[in-house]
């Protein structure tokens, strides 16, 4: 039984549609939007008013990034953002070492820093990807294809991610495909067929599903629904 996580969704990069799908016009194959997790933990939102007119604060006597003072030695830094960043949400080790990056923390400091903290668990790629998968398939619907990209965005290594989205197989990722087409029918009812088409097929093909499984569900659904078989045939070739 699927899950319910609370976990942060993400933007992938959108891919283009293949020209010769039905469905070309419908737009980009990802459209999932995202954000990078649960609202920020007061240390991150930064300082109060009030607290923002005290003076001496952060490093060498100035203020932070995230409002709180920073120590001076790169390695008690590293460790301070990266609890800060992991207060609320998981995030991979890539996510952590472009953050240390942009806070200019030696690469020797943040290399001590996360490799400590995968040691001690912290830091876990394997772990993420696996519930990155099963939040979003669950709450989004997202096929594997999608998946794996929006994994691949975040850093994470290939073999891992492989390993993660296989946790969905065909049957599943088929099976939660035609829940979504039957969820979007009713609202494609009164167009004329070719536009049904690519209004159902397209809004697979975002979550990235393939061609011909978004094809074959819809073909089903529009006969179940009491489409003439012979009709869609001229549509579905073959499915």
């Amino acid at each position: 039984m699927t899950r319910r996580s609370d976990w942060p969704e993400y933007t992938p990069s959108p891919e283009p549609v293949p020209a010769s799908a039905p469905w070309a016009e419908a737009g980009p194959v990802a459209d999932v939007q995202d954000s990078d997790g649960p609202a920020s933990s007061r240390a991150e939102a930064g300082p109060s008013r009030a607290s923002a007119r005290k003076p001496g604060r952060g490093r060498a006597g100035g203020r932070g990034q995230e409002g709180d003072a920073e120590p001076a030695d790169p390695v008690e830094r590293a460790r301070a953002i990266c609890l800060r960043l992991l207060t609320g949400t998981p995030r991979t080790r890539q996510q952590l070492a472009d953050a240390l990056r942009k806070r200019e923390v030696p690469e020797e400091a943040a290399e001590e820093v996360l490799a400590r903290f995968e040691d001690v668990g912290l830091i876990d790629d394997t772990a993420f990807a696996a519930a990155w998968v099963e939040s979003r398939h669950h709450s989004r619907g997202l096929a594997r294809r999608a998946l794996a990209r929006e994994l691949r965005t975040k850093g994470v290594d290939s073999t891992v991610i492989d390993e993660a989205v296989g946790q969905l197989d065909s049957e599943r990722e088929e099976e939660t495909a035609r829940a979504l087409v039957a969820r979007k029918l009713r609202s494609t009812r009164g167009l004329d067929r070719d536009k049904r088409l690519r209004r159902l097929a397209g809004m697979l093909a975002r979550k990235g599903y393939s061609e011909g499984l978004a094809l074959r569900v819809v073909r089903r659904a529009l006969e179940e629904e009491g489409e003439d078989p012979e009709v869609l045939e001229e549509h579905f070739p073959g499915l």
